[in-house]
């Protein structure tokens, strides 16, 4: 499970679908809908939230919003309801450093032409949700 830090406007479509799917997977977790992959890492900032549902939800929305900019189709009525906006969520700079050279990786194998368009990048923007503060790679993530 990835659940992207980055704006989802650098995700190929393989990159778009599996995100929308995997968060739409971590949502139903944080409903205790499924047993699996209770325990991910990638659920800790959510769990660490005030409301991790309308926090999840938000994250969705803006991944939908991409989405339909794009023209696919994915189904918005699977997006839990947001009762309060959530606050913004926090990321490092270190892993959005750790998270673009592994999106570039991936990019320059699946979709060379995006590879192109954003490998010269220095500070690709983060997910409308998540504000950058200074710090290191996340506790949470499993450096490869």
């Amino acid at each position: 499970m990835r659940i992207w830090s980055l704006h989802p406007q650098y995700l190929d479509p393989q990159g778009i679908v599996a995100l929308w799917r995997e968060t739409l997977l971590a949502q139903a977790v944080l409903r205790g809908m499924t047993k699996g992959y209770h325990n991910h890492p990638q659920l800790i900032r959510f769990r660490e939230q005030a409301s991790p549902l309308c926090s999840i939800a938000s994250y969705l929305q803006a991944v939908h919003h991409e989405a339909t900019q794009r023209g696919y189709h994915f189904d918005a009525s699977k997006i839990g309801a947001i009762v309060t906006p959530p606050a913004p969520l926090h990321v490092t700079a270190g892993q959005m450093e750790y998270e673009w050279q592994h999106l570039l990786t991936k990019l320059q194998a699946r979709s060379p032409a995006l590879y192109t368009k954003y490998r010269n990048v220095t500070t690709p923007a983060a997910h409308p949700l998540l504000q950058i503060q200074a710090g290191g790679i996340e506790a949470w993530e499993r450096v490869s």
